[in-house]
């Protein structure tokens, strides 16, 4: 059986920046969704659970640096890979996004190569914590006692 296909979630209020985004990755074989502002980041992601969360940092309702720690806070999505993307450029604001739970910080406005090369390469840390976890499970069982 086939894998599932790779679900991105785009967070990003305004619509230019949603489509860009979302035309950023037309030519992968990725599944894209988009949300609007943070609680419907929040919404989505729990019912449709998406691999990366592409978190716009200002946003309505809830900011990206709330939706981030909501997200690392569900048992659903703590693994969910978060690249929040920002015109904010601070130090202090790439702590802030540390210290909320992202993987990454890419600063507006985003280059397309940098964006896929950041999302290759939280989906390839995924995969390799999968084998692993696939591993230690593998190594306990074996070395398990028999009745």
């Amino acid at each position: 059986m086939a894998d599932a296909p790779i679900r991105i979630l785009i967070a990003e209020d305004h619509p230019h920046g949603a489509e860009l985004l979302e035309a950023y990755l037309a030519d992968t074989p990725w599944d894209t969704k988009i949300a609007v502002n943070g609680e419907e980041a929040l919404k989505v992601a729990r019912d449709w659970k998406p691999d990366i969360v592409l978190l716009d940092v200002m946003m309505p309702r809830l900011s990206g640096f709330e939706v981030c720690r909501s997200l690392r806070a569900d048992p659903t999505n703590r693994d969910v890979g978060i690249v929040m993307i920002t015109a904010l450029d601070q130090p202090s604001d790439v702590d802030r996004a540390l210290d909320a739970g992202t993987d990454d910080f890419l600063t507006k406005p985003i280059d397309k190569r940098e964006l896929l090369i950041r999302i290759n390469a939280l989906l390839d840390c995924r995969k390799n914590a999968d084998y692993m976890q696939r591993t230690f499970e593998y190594i306990r069982s074996v070395e398990a006692p028999r009745g």
